[in-house]
């Protein structure tokens, strides 16, 4: 892209990228669920070990969080975005462990320009969570609004 921002017509139905590398601690873990979802599984390790979790894991929402981090880093910063929709829906599948380094994958699902703003694409996709060794611990679906190109211009 050479420093052009991505655009509508940047994401097409089908695309896969992976994205980002983030570093989950047990300090991390413990200090977002100290403030956030103090739940003995996310805090005290001999009882998340004792837990159906088998370890010290991260808070779902957390993970959520991180995923907006490498989401942002990895392509919203470098698009001419126009805000979201939200999130379809959430799906935690596996736990996140400290040691675990998350990357995301984000495939384009579906994609339409705005009928009432034409200015506007409308992108639909999946977000996933992976873990170093490429299993999918959490998984969002859900919307990206991008500037089409050239809509408005005289």
């Amino acid at each position: 892209m050479s420093g052009e921002l991505l655009h509508y017509e940047d994401f097409n139905v089908g695309d896969t990228h992976t994205c980002g590398a983030f570093a989950m601690s047990a300090d991390l873990i413990r200090e977002y669920a100290g403030e956030w979802d103090p739940q003995p599984f996310h805090l005290d390790e001999e009882l998340a070990n004792a837990s159906v979790l088998g370890g010290l894991c991260a808070s779902g929402w957390q993970v959520c969080s991180i995923m907006n981090r490498l989401m942002v880093l990895g392509y919203a910063n470098q698009a001419a975005g126009m805000g979201s929709f939200g999130i379809e829906q959430v799906k935690w599948m596996k736990p996140v462990y400290a040691g675990d380094v998350l990357s995301l994958r984000y495939t384009v699902l579906e994609k339409r320009v705005s009928s009432k703003r034409p200015e506007m694409g409308i992108v639909r996709m999946r977000w996933e969570a992976l873990d170093q060794t490429g299993q999918a611990k959490t998984e969002m679906t859900g919307t990206n609004l991008f500037r089409v190109r050239g809509a408005g211009e005289a």
